[in-house]
């Protein structure tokens, strides 16, 4: 690094990951002095992989207890996150009624874990599902969240959780790793797919029998409500962009 003084040599510490990329370094680094470490902040080219051609839609929609539910059934629970939300915010509230030295050292070293907990289960979440959109040649659909917040109410009981629901993070993760991976991706509109039944599109407040329980008062469809959610944005994608699928060798 130049210095001040001249060019010094210091050592570095990284792991696997970064060690497989050095070859894509663009241009300089940054040296940055955080919460008593330095870290280096380095700008890679990360190649895209070709293009898949898709055969269909795979829905995919976002919740507070179940983080993702993908319109084939599969689902990520948000209870990992949850426990250790709740967890923590037990251990701040201890030490904020302590208000000794060492009470504020603890939560000084405790600042953050929370926010680098979950954003390493939403990079897990978001690699598991683009690897499987990859394998079965899958567009995925996802929820466009512009105003979400706003449009979303909760209890006073579930505030805490709500805030703490990284919407936007989990998103933009699967974006870019989709788009990494050559998978093409929509964003369409997800007012009302938890109250439409994906069967017969019947839309009533009312099917939304609970947070997991889905019930069509017209055809009588059940299913859970995250999946019936989740087909409903794959349907949407479908009406909207049908020409995005690519037809079915043999048929």
């Amino acid at each position: 690094l130049w210095t001040l003084t001249g060019r010094e040599v210091f050592p570095l510490v990284y792991g696997e990951y970064q060690a497989q990329r050095f070859d894509r370094l663009k241009g300089q680094v940054d040296l940055v002095y955080r919460d008593g470490r330095f870290y280096l902040y380095a700008t890679i080219d990360v190649p895209e992989d070709a293009p898949i051609e898709p055969t269909r839609f795979l829905g995919v929609d976002l919740g507070i207890t179940n983080l993702l539910t993908d319109s084939d059934g599969h689902t990520e629970s948000g209870e990992q996150i949850e426990r250790t939300r709740q967890r923590r915010q037990t251990a701040r509230d201890t030490y904020q009624s302590r208000d000794t030295k060492s009470a504020k050292r603890r939560l000084k070293q405790m600042a953050g874990k929370q926010e680098r907990f979950q954003r390493w289960v939403n990079h897990g979440l978001a690699k598991r599902l683009v690897q499987y959109a990859k394998d079965t040649k899958a567009i995925l659909v996802l929820e466009d969240l512009t105003h979400i917040r706003g449009r979303i109410t909760v209890r006073k009981r579930q505030r805490a959780k709500h805030s703490n629901w990284s919407f936007r993070q989990l998103r933009d993760f699967v974006i870019y790793k989709a788009t990494q991976a050559g998978i093409p991706w929509l964003l369409v509109d997800p007012r009302y797919t938890s109250q439409t039944c994906s069967k017969c599109g019947f839309r009533d407040k009312r099917n939304r029998r609970s947070q997991a329980d889905f019930s069509c008062l017209k055809c009588g469809h059940t299913a859970h409500a995250d999946l019936n959610a989740a087909k409903n944005l794959a349907g949407r994608a479908f009406v909207s962009a049908p020409d995005l699928i690519a037809p079915v060798r043999g048929q």
